[in-house]
């Protein structure tokens, strides 16, 4: 009998897993000819699978299949493209649960989470589908008579992807449905500590090219480490990389693919400010903190890491947050009521400090098998270095302010920029904190947490989180390329009259 019996695992067989597998999906088939790396539950450190990761040798198979593919996908048209993208969706929403729970196991989410985070991927597939019907250029008037200007969107041809361990599908989702429909095939480099989420979703998507007679090579991926995104950032045949990460590491892939002028998109570091007004809705914000500041245990780009709190009301929101905290049960991801699973490896339980200021409450990690720690709180300036620097862990740092304009200041003096939230009820202030004068992230919200983004619109960050936009809004237009293209529908060239040319 598999052990995976014995330890509740059975269920990943119905997600075409093994106990042992190849670890990459190239020119449609499975194979892996690289190093055997194990995965882990984060939750006991306890082996899961093993994976055979791919070799370099693997990955220029893969490669070349997936950019002979993407000749015939990008004719593919598009709303037909959009029903293949519509089909993975379907074909998502009847692994959701089993996929959530995987999610939940592999990472460290709670379970809540990790079924969350397979719907973001559903949703995308629904957004992407009415997308693919709407990829349209434009009519430019001329000022020449008899021509007429036009813009054209055409695929790239392929996308990379190259994924983070805290979103290890969603983030796939927000590029791949968009690429898919925009007619680029993906290659797919999965986080290295999540490679059964990755060749979950990959069984998924090949089911169905494999279903609508497609070449297998359209998505192509790999369960590899650093040297397989290497190769991405340094592969002409890829003109667009997507990466997922920290700013040290965007920033080396920005270079590489700057080098032999790709394009990049960028998703980086973040270090999420919550300004808390006099005049704010202090349950609301409290609830709001909470959820923002230990989603994930504070593993999300989007968490909340810092609060900042106008002295009129700072010991009314600290002494009910810290009665909130008291509350929130740490423990196994899969359980009822869960809201603190582990922190995803050992290293980062092991590195699991406050970094200065007075400890609130937490601070510590918890002795067990697993990777937990105690949610944390600590009392800090706004001009101490950590508070610079971008934290995946439950560590919250509080701060007090006496004006808007202080509050807006402390938040924008930070490296990074993607998301930041202000309470208050005052017109005034709320159109002061989205204007040219008001929060520097590319995510500015009023009355909700920092996370939780809705896919409809774009996502992303300013300053060293990279300036990338994935899922919503025109952020389809980073995976096209556009022509100017100019028809003369007449005889006569303006430049040409007087001239006989016979």
């Amino acid at each position: 009998m598999s052990s995976w019996h014995d330890k509740g695992y059975e269920f990943l067989s119905e997600l075409g897993l093994e106990e042992r597998s190849p670890g990459c999906y190239v020119n449609g088939k499975w194979k892996g000819s690289g190093a055997i790396a194990q995965t882990v539950n984060p939750a006991n450190n306890k082996m899961i699978a093993e994976v055979t990761e791919p070799s370099i040798e693997d990955y220029e198979e893969g490669v070349q299949a997936c950019y002979e593919a993407s000749k015939i996908w990008m004719q593919v048209p598009a709303p037909k493209r959009g029903d293949i993208v519509r089909q993975i969706g379907d074909a998502l929403r009847r692994k959701r649960e089993k996929l959530g729970r995987l999610v939940s196991i592999e990472m460290g989410k709670i379970l809540a989470e990790g079924i969350g985070e397979v719907q973001e991927i559903i949703d995308m597939c629904d957004f992407a589908v009415g997308l693919s019907r709407q990829l349209n250029g434009s009519v430019i008037p001329s000022e020449r008579p008899y021509h007429i200007m036009l813009e054209m969107w055409n695929p790239l041809g392929i996308v990379g992807v190259i994924t983070a361990f805290n979103f290890p599908c969603a983030v796939l989702g927000w590029n791949a449905c968009i690429a898919l429909v925009c007619g680029n095939c993906v290659v797919w480099k999965g986080a290295p500590t999540t490679p059964l989420v990755t060749m979950a979703m990959t069984s998924l998507v090949a089911g169905v090219l494999k279903k609508n007679n497609l070449p297998g090579s359209i998505f192509t991926s790999f369960c590899g480490g650093a040297e397989i995104g290497q190769a991405i950032a340094k592969d002409t045949r890829i003109p667009l990389v997507s990466f997922t990460g920290s700013s040290k590491v965007g920033l080396m892939v920005q270079q590489t693919v700057s080098e032999r002028f790709g394009k990049c998109l960028l998703e980086l570091s973040g270090n999420n400010a919550i300004i808390v007004m006099d005049d704010a809705d202090i349950k609301l914000a409290v609830r709001s903190v909470l959820f923002a500041a230990i989603g994930t245990a504070g593993q999300r780009c989007t968490t909340c890491r810092r609060l900042l709190l106008h002295e009129s009301v700072y010991e009314t929101v600290l002494e009910k947050l810290l009665e909130a905290y008291k509350q929130v049960k740490v423990g196994d991801p899969l359980e009822k009521y869960t809201l603190l699973g582990p922190l995803h490896t050992r290293a980062s339980k092991e590195n699991f400090e406050k970094g200065g200021g007075k400890i609130l409450t937490g601070g510590s990690v918890i002795e067990s098998e697993g990777n937990f720690v105690q949610s944390t709180i600590v009392e800090i300036s706004p001009d101490a270095d950590v508070v610079k620097e971008e934290l995946f862990g439950p560590v919250l740092y509080v701060m007090k302010f006496q004006t808007l304009e202080e509050a807006i200041e402390i938040n924008n003096s930070v490296p990074q920029g993607l998301s930041s939230s202000i309470f208050t009820k005052k017109p005034e202030v709320i159109f002061k904190w989205t204007g040219p004068r008001g929060s520097d992230c590319g995510i500015v919200n009023v009355n909700i947490p920092t996370n939780g983004a809705e896919i409809g619109g774009a996502f992303g960050g300013e300053k060293s989180t990279g300036g990338g936009r994935e899922a919503g809004s025109d952020s389809w237009k980073q995976y096209m390329r556009r022509s100017t293209c100019t028809i003369n529908y007449g005889s006569e060239l303006p430049l040409a009259q007087g001239i006989n040319f016979g």
